[in-house]
């Protein structure tokens, strides 16, 4: 089956995630700017979850730049990933609610531990419905996802961290979406000839 039906759903469903993670911030009361100071944590914790969701967004787009058909494995997979995906609103809440304490911390790094473990699983879908020699360019963007695999390392290290120092955990949060900034050329490598 064609995949332009799940792609639009996708970017419907990531849509509609960021808005409702921008409708989740409250304006403080008061006009001056020291008032702005109690809601910076979730300010703060929008920017990252921003960053994240682009992430996903850009990422999926360019994974399904390069495939040509989804089985319903695949469509599962990629429901799996938007549920997850669909959890950041709520825990980008909770976590500058309650300004980055242990708890709030550690389900944000399951969310984003999650999310990754379901993207790697919409991949290996993917690779299953046209097999690794099927296509190529599939296989080569794909490859051996040593950032993906390195970022579900971090989430759950951090996770832990979120018990102990939960500023450690949000700095690894920070630097696995820095890293994920960095294009992978992967992907461009093979669309371009």
């Amino acid at each position: 089956m064609g995949k332009n039906r799940l792609e639009a759903f996708s970017d419907g469903v990531i849509a509609i995630i960021i808005t409702i993670m921008v409708l989740e911030m409250k304006a403080p009361h008061g006009s001056e700017l020291a008032d702005l100071l109690p809601v910076a944590p979730t300010f703060l914790t929008y920017i990252l979850s921003y960053i994240y969701v682009g992430l996903y967004w850009n990422n999926h787009h360019h994974l399904f730049h390069v495939v040509q058909r989804v089985s319903g494995g695949v469509l599962w997979a990629n429901l799996h990933l938007l549920f997850w995906l669909s959890l950041i609103p709520f825990v980008t809440r909770w976590l500058g609610d309650n300004h980055f304490t242990a708890w709030p911390t550690a389900l944000y790094g399951m969310v984003l531990f999650m999310a990754a473990v379901a993207y790697y699983l919409l991949t290996r879908a993917l690779l299953g419905v046209h097999g690794t020699g099927g296509n190529v360019k599939l296989a080569a963007a794909v490859g051996r996802d040593v950032k993906g695999k390195l970022s579900v390392v971090a989430y759950a290290l951090a996770i832990g961290l979120a018990f102990v120092v939960p500023a450690f955990s949000l700095a690894l949060y920070a630097l696995v979406a820095a890293v994920w900034l960095i294009p992978d050329r992967r992907i461009e490598q093979v669309i371009e000839p």
